[in-house]
C-alpha cells in the first residue's frame, strides 16, 4: 500500500499539477478543492490513512491555517506542507507556529517537492517511532501506535479493540517475530487497565523447578534459597495484566496451578499457608499450535478452553508485504537517530528486494536487517548490497538458478543448485551403481570406481541443505548441527578448491 499524500488547493490547474507531482515522487495522490474536505478526508475511518497533506494556505471558506487549527483541536500529527503565492516572512512564521512542517512557494518544483514530502515523512516516521517506545514503556502504548496498512492486520486490531473494552481472556498466536507482545500490551494499553502493570512473563526461559516460585510467589524457607518472601509475577500484575509469553512451554505441574488461578482468582505461594485473591487479566501468547500440543497430552485441555476464550492469529510480514515500505520508514529513521547517520532513503531496487524477501524471522528480522545496515552502510542511501543476507535469501526463494542480487558469502555454490525431489533420501551408492546428482542421492563413487573424498561428498550435503531449506542458513547449520560460521567457513572453501580445478580455471 503506498503512502498516501493529501492536495488541498482550491485551484484546480495548481492542484493537478501537485498531484502529477506527487505521483512522480511514487506517493499516491488525493486531491480536494477545500478545507473542510480536507478535513473530511483526515477524520474518514472508512478510507485508508493519509500519511501527508499538501496544503494551500489562501482558501476560500476554511483556509490553511484553519485547516492546521482544526487539526490541532482533532489531535491529528498528519504532517502538513504548507504552499502559497505570498512567501512573505509572516506567513511563513504562522503556518510554522500553526504547526506546519515545511513551507514553499508557488510554482514548487518536483525536486523541492520531493525534499520537503521525504524529510516531513521521516520527521513523523520518528515522531511515531519514539512514542511506540515510549509509550510501551509507560504501559501507555494502543493501537494507535501500530505500524500497519495490511487489511489483515485490520482484522487483528479490530478484534483486539473489542477485546480491550472487556477482560476476556485473550491467546494470540503467530510466528516468532510478528509483534505478539505489542498486540498484547496495545490490548492493556487501550482498557481501562492501562493505569495498572502490565507484567511480562517468559514462559520458555524459566527452569522447571522455578515456575510455581515466579507465577505465584513463596514463602521465606520454603526450599533451599529462599532467603526471603517473593510475591510472584501473579500478585505484581493484581489489577493490570498479566501477559504470559510462550505459555505451551509451561510443564503440566504449573499448568494444574495456573488452572486455578485463572478459574478462582487466586494464588498459592510455595510454602503459603492460605491462597491470596488476585485480579488480573490474562493474555497468553504462543508461536506453536497449542491444539496440537493438547492432542499430545503436552498441554491441558481445560486449561487450553480457559485461555482460548478469543483467540487472535497474527499474520507473518510476508502475508501482508504492504506494511513493510512503513516499517521501514520507521526502523530507518529511529536507527538514524540512535546512530547518528544521515542516510536519507532506501534505494528503490533495495526496497524491492525487502518487500519480496521471505521474512521468516518476521518484523525483528526486518528490524535488525534495517539496524545492521544503518550501521554498516558507508553512503547517505540505503541499496542492495547493504542487505547481504536478505539478497542471498531471496535469490535462494527464486530457485537458485540467477546470480544473487549483492554481496553473497558463497557466490560459486548457490547459482549451480538445480535440487527437483526433496523427498528422496540420500543413500550411499553400491559398487557398479551410480545415482543421478541433485535427487537427493549422494554418489559415493567417483569416475574412477573409488570412494569419493569426504570434503567433496561434505560440499555436495551442504549445497542440497540450502537448496532444501531454501537458503534460509540459520536452517541449514541447525539441521546440519554446525555452527553459522563453520557452515560459511566450508562453503568458501569449497568454492576455492572448486575455482582450483581445471575446470574452474577454465
Amino acid at each position: 500500500m503506498p503512502t498516501r499524500i493529501l492536495i488541498a488547493d482550491d485551484d484546480a490547474i495548481q492542484r493537478r499539477l501537485v498531484e502529477n507531482m506527487v505521483q512522480r515522487c511514487g506517493y499516491e495522490a488525493v486531491a480536494v478543492d477545500s478545507g473542510d474536505a480536507a478535513i473530511a478526508a483526515l477524520i474518514d475511518t472508512g478510507a485508508q490513512a493519509i500519511d501527508a497533506v499538501v496544503l494551500d494556505l489562501v482558501m476560500p471558506g476554511l483556509d490553511g491555517l484553519g485547516v492546521l487549527a482544526k487539526m490541532r483541536e482533532l489531535g491529528l500529527t498528519v504532517p502538513v506542507i504548507v504552499q502559497t503565492a505570498h512567501g512573505g516572512i509572516d506567513n511563513v512564521v504562522s503556518a510554522m507556529r500553526a504547526g506546519a512542517q515545511d513551507f514553499v512557494v508557488k510554482p514548487v518544483g518536483v525536486e523541492r517537492l520531493q525534499v520537503s514530502l521525504r524529510n516531513a515523512l521521516d520527521a513523523s516516521a520518528l515522531k511515531g517511532e519514539l512514542q511506540r517506545i515510549r509509550h510501551s514503556r509507560e504501559g501507555r502504548l494502543t493501537f494507535r501506535d501500530i505500524v500497519t496498512r495490511s487489511d489483515a492486520m485490520a482484522n487483528v486490531i479490530a478484534a483486539g479493540k473489542k477485546a480491550a473494552a472487556s477482560a476476556i481472556p485473550v491467546l494470540i498466536e503467530g510466528e516468532s517475530g510478528v509483534g505478539k507482545e505489542l498486540i498484547a500490551r496495545a490490548i492493556h494499553g487501550s482498557s481501562e487497565r492501562s493505569s495498572k502493570p502490565f507484567v511480562t512473563v517468559n514462559c520458555g526461559a524459566i527452569p522447571d523447578n522455578l515456575v510455581e516460585s515466579i507465577l505465584f510467589g513463596h514463602e521465606k524457607g520454603a526450599f533451599t534459597g529462599a532467603t526471603e518472601r517473593h510475591a510472584g509475577k501473579f500478585v505484581e500484575a493484581s489489577g493490570g495484566t498479566l501477559f504470559l509469553d510462550e505459555v505451551g512451554e509451561l510443564p503440566l505441574a504449573a499448568q494444574v496451578k495456573l488452572l486455578r488461578a485463572v478459574q478462582q482468582g487466586e494464588v498459592e505461594a510455595v510454602g503459603g499457608r492460605k491462597p491470596v485473591k488476585v485480579d488480573v487479566r490474562i493474555i497468553s501468547a504462543t508461536n506453536r499450535n497449542l491444539l496440537n500440543h493438547v492432542k499430545q497430552g503436552h498441554f491441558r485441555e481445560d486449561l487450553f478452553y480457559r485461555l482460548h476464550v478469543l483467540p487472535l492469529t497474527v499474520p507473518p510480514l510476508r502475508a501482508r508485504r504492504e506494511d513493510i515500505p512503513h516499517l521501514l520508514r520507521h526502523f530507518l529513521a529511529r536507527f538514524c537517530a540512535e546512530e547518528n547517520r544521515s542516510i536519507s532513503r532506501i534505494s528503490g531496487d533495495a526496497m524491492n528486494l525487502l518487500t519480496r524477501a521471505e521474512w521468516p524471522g518476521n518484523v525483528r528480522q526486518l528490524e535488525n536487517a534495517v539496524y545492521r545496515a544503518v550501521v554498516m552502510s558507508e553512503g547517505d542511501e540505503l541499496r542492495p548490497a547493504d542487505f547481504p543476507l536478505t539478497a542471498m535469501q531471496a535469490s535462494a526463494d527464486e530457485g537458485g538458478m540467477r546470480e544473487p542480487l549483492a554481496v553473497n558469502p558463497v557466490p560459486s555454490l548457490l547459482p549451480t543448485l538445480t535440487v527437483t525431489e526433496y523427498d528422496v533420501p540420500i543413500v550411499p551408492a553400491t559398487p557398479g551403481r551410480h545415482f543421478a546428482p541433485g535427487h537427493g542421492h549422494l554418489n559415493m563413487l567417483g569416475g574412477d570406481e573409488e570412494v569419493r573424498p569426504l570434503e567433496e561428498m561434505e560440499a555436495e550435503i551442504i549445497r542440497f541443505a540450502i537448496a532444501h531449506y531454501r537458503g534460509q542458513m540459520s536452517e541449514v547449520a541447525r539441521r546440519l548441527k554446525i555452527g553459522r560460521s563453520t557452515l560459511y567457513r566450508k562453503l568458501e572453501e569449497s568454492s576455492t578448491e572448486d575455482a582450483d580445478t581445471p575446470q574452474g580455471k577454465a
